[in-house]
């Protein structure tokens, strides 16, 4: 009988299937091995992404030989950041340089409360430079609050406070910093303020630098995570503030972001080396697109535009970019300075530089002297209007205070006339009854001179007498008489003639 082939050599020798004890053994060994293999790719893999969760110690040893405890390593190489940085633990620096601030120091700490980015990953630096005020008391005591909060969602990281002057000698009034001629030596010295404040304060373990003014009046509690998701190397919102209504209602702020023009770079050719172009300004002509102009109240919020120069109020770079060489220049870089000098070397060392023109941060509203000139002339005009109101009103009052109101006037007189209608209707009345009266004595006196009659006729004839009409007509004359003081004409004849009687006795006497 014929084995299966399986069970037979090709030289035609047969063989039975092992029966090794061992078999068994060897194929678990192998699942395990598969199974360590595996752990370690994880590992590695779950290190390569995640390697801020790894302590330093593990790193070292991971990396190369042991080193002393007084050695610290960093792989510089992985704090690159990326676009959903919060989910790989990435550090920000988050940078804010202050000056006579006292007045925003509240609200600039709301604003850190609101933020969504894990309180934890964020490091806080501060330079107070040149103040005259209360900035730095006010700055430790909201620190202190903020950092004892019983939530500790609100604790932020490590937080350094730092305090220097740089000599700066322009006021913080609003056209004291924005006039143009404060313009080329202020962004100097600011450049140089912001420049101290990294090289202090930036960490290997830094991953992103977020620059912030302190007097930003709106934000989105989320704009580390709207900003960080477009992964670029430089990035900057735009930037616009409220106005009151006589001035429009709101204007764009932040000119310093801006594409380059060739009007601008023939104007750079023309000027001295020293010079630094500011933007906003007539003596400027450079016909450059800005950021703050392209805005669409509707637009999307993720729509990029490619800068040249960007502004400082709120700037999220990677931090590679400034480990690279890149700063704010405190001379004339290619004629700019300061953050828009900064937004043209990140260009020419190849960095991505762009901005959001429809995702708006609003700055406070600081009027200028012009402003506060119209704000005056307007509150002048106010109490002006108030006054002439006054005087109208006082006007009114006399001009109605001294003539009659003729509807009242009218009223009164109405009623006269009605009262004199019924008193005349009355006199009429008693006339007539006066008139009935006296054809009944007339009557009365034909009667008497009549015959004599019999007593039963007699009786008859006053009966009738009595129940005449006329007879009670007098008697109700008579009696309205009475009531209204009218005297007969007959009555007042007769006193009369006997007034004229004693007269003439008094004048026979």
């Amino acid at each position: 009988m014929m084995l299966p082939a399986y069970n037979s050599h090709k030289n035609g020798e047969k063989y039975g299937k092992p029966t090794s004890p061992f078999t068994e053994l060897s194929k678990r060994t192998s699942f395990r091995g598969r199974l360590v293999v595996m752990t370690l790719c994880l590992v590695l893999f779950f290190v390569y992404v995640f390697p801020s969760t790894l302590p330093t110690g593990l790193l070292r040893l991971i990396s190369g030989p042991a080193l002393p405890e007084s050695v610290r390593f960093f792989d510089l190489s992985r704090n690159v950041g990326s676009a959903e940085g919060w989910k790989r633990n990435e550090r920000i620096l988050m940078c804010v340089p202050l000056r006579d601030a006292a007045p925003v120091i509240p609200l600039f700490f709301s604003h850190l409360r609101n933020l969504t980015y894990p309180h934890h990953l964020i490091d806080l630096a501060f330079l107070v430079s040149d103040s005259k005020d209360n900035t730095m008391n006010l700055l430790l005591s909201h620190l202190e609050e903020i950092q004892a909060d019983k939530n500790e969602a609100m604790h932020y990281g490590t937080i350094d406070v730092y305090e220097k002057d740089f000599g700066q000698a322009i006021g913080q009034g609003f056209s004291d910093r924005h006039g143009f001629a404060a313009q080329g030596p202020r962004r100097k010295l600011m450049a140089r303020a912001r420049n101290w404040l990294l090289s202090a304060a930036l960490e290997p373990d830094h991953s992103w630098v977020y620059w912030r003014d302190a007097d930003v009046d709106t934000c989105p509690p989320t704009i580390l995570e709207d900003l960080m998701r477009h992964n670029k190397d430089v990035i900057v919102p735009n930037i616009w503030r409220p106005l009151p209504d006589w001035l429009g209602g709101m204007q764009p702020y932040d000119l310093n972001s801006w594409q380059e023009s060739e009007a601008a770079l023939q104007l750079a050719d023309s000027l001295d080396e020293d010079a630094v172009i500011v933007e906003g300004y007539a003596e400027y002509a450079t016909w450059r697109p800005h950021l703050a102009y392209l805005r669409d109240v509707n637009g999307d919020p993720n729509v990029e535009m490619d800068l040249d120069g960007i502004g400082g109020v709120s700037i999220l770079a990677k931090a590679r970019v400034f480990r690279a060489g890149a700063h704010f220049p405190a001379f004339s870089f290619l004629k700019h300075a300061e953050t828009e000098g900064f937004g043209k070397m990140c260009r020419r060392m190849h960095f991505s530089v762009v901005g959001l023109p429809h995702y708006v941060v609003w700055h406070m509203y600081e009027p200028s002297t012009d402003d506060l000139e119209r704000m005056k002339e307007m509150e002048k005009e106010r109490i002006e209007r108030e006054k002439e109101a006054q005087m109208k009103k006082l006007r009114a009052q006399r001009y109605k205070n001294s003539f009659h109101d003729l509807k009242d006037d009218w009223q009164v007189e109405k009623e006269m006339i009605f009262k004199n209608t019924e008193i005349d209707y009355d006199k009429a009345d008693v006339m007539k009854d006066l008139d009935a009266s006296s054809k009944a004595e007339t009557l009365a006196q034909q009667a008497a001179k009549k015959p004599a009659i019999d007593d039963d006729e007699v009786e008859d004839e006053w009966v009738s007498f009595d129940a005449d009409p006329r007879k009670k007509a007098a008697q109700e004359a008579t009696l309205k008489r009475s009531k209204l003081n009218i005297v007969p004409v007959d009555s007042v004849a007769e006193d009369d003639t006997m007034n004229d009687k004693k007269a003439g006795n008094e004048g026979v006497l």
